[in-house]
């Protein structure tokens, strides 16, 4: 973003007066604007909101890091953040979007951590509807009803498995810490364990009980979130294929649709 929008959003993004929901769409910018938000990747520090915040990209890609491990958000998705929950963003790519605010009192029966949800073409259609009243003082019994209708598409949607979560344990901090910064590397469990100084059992044991899931569920979930970093920034799937150490792109697009049904190209063109 500009800093001037970005200044603009950060205003809202706090705003502790005002209407329960401020919805802010893409659409409504400058073209000029949006010409200035395709400068590949951009990042922005740690920081906070005093508003819930839930945001849909159109183009591009959105890598969200927080306490909790990081979430990547592709297009047509939703990434969810809690308020006051610290986070940092990588963008990368065209963006283009919608974006809705959340009071903290409203925020009650959202999810309590950051996750990614599915949108549907009702939840598209009401942040539509509620870009027209959202910088009102106050709302209507009409408006409150459709923000009603509106967080409980939020609550009902489904969550997609786009979360890499991350240990708290020194030693397997140093065992993902590796294994994000060089994903090809296909040491096997009892291999990490030794080079971390952990035995196979003990690492597997800890794996599950600090991020709730085996070594080989997670070095998957680490691949796929940096195949579909490298696909977002327009990387052809036979390159991503090779950097992630697979022997051919077949066997990496064959990874891809178990994990998301569809093919790479397919999942980015949805």
């Amino acid at each position: 973003m500009t800093k001037e929008l970005y200044a603009q959003f950060a205003d809202v993004s706090d705003r502790a007066d005002g209407p329960p929901l401020i919805a802010i769409w893409g659409d409504d910018l400058r073209a000029d604007d949006f010409q200035r938000l395709k400068i590949g990747t951009r990042e922005y520090d740690w920081h906070t909101h005093l508003r819930g915040q839930l945001f849909c990209i159109e183009s591009g890609l959105v890598h969200a890091r927080t306490k909790h491990g990081s979430w990547l958000l592709p297009p047509q998705r939703a990434g969810w953040i809690p308020p006051r929950e610290l986070h940092q963003a990588d963008i990368m790519g065209v963006m283009s979007g919608w974006s809705i605010l959340i009071s903290p009192e409203a925020c009650r029966g959202l999810p309590d951590k950051p996750c990614v949800i599915g949108v549907s073409d009702l939840m598209r259609a009401l942040v539509r509807r509620a870009v027209t009243w959202s910088m009102q003082d106050e709302l209507s019994p009409a408006q409150r009803r459709v923000m009603n209708v509106l967080l409980d598409e939020v609550r009902q949607a489904p969550h997609e498995p786009l979360h890499l979560p991350l240990p708290t344990d020194r030693r397997l901090l140093r065992i993902v810490s590796a294994i994000m910064q060089e994903p090809a590397d296909n040491r096997t469990l009892e291999q990490w364990a030794e080079w971390a100084g952990l035995s196979p059992r003990t690492m597997s044991r800890l794996f599950r009980l600090e991020v709730g899931c085996s070594f080989a569920q997670w070095r998957q979930q680490a691949l796929l979130t940096h195949a579909l970093e490298r696909l977002a920034r327009g990387e052809q799937v036979a390159a991503v294929a090779d950097a992630l150490g697979y022997a051919s792109p077949s066997n990496f697009i064959a990874m891809f649709r178990r994990c998301f049904g569809e093919s790479p190209g397919r999942y980015f063109n949805a």
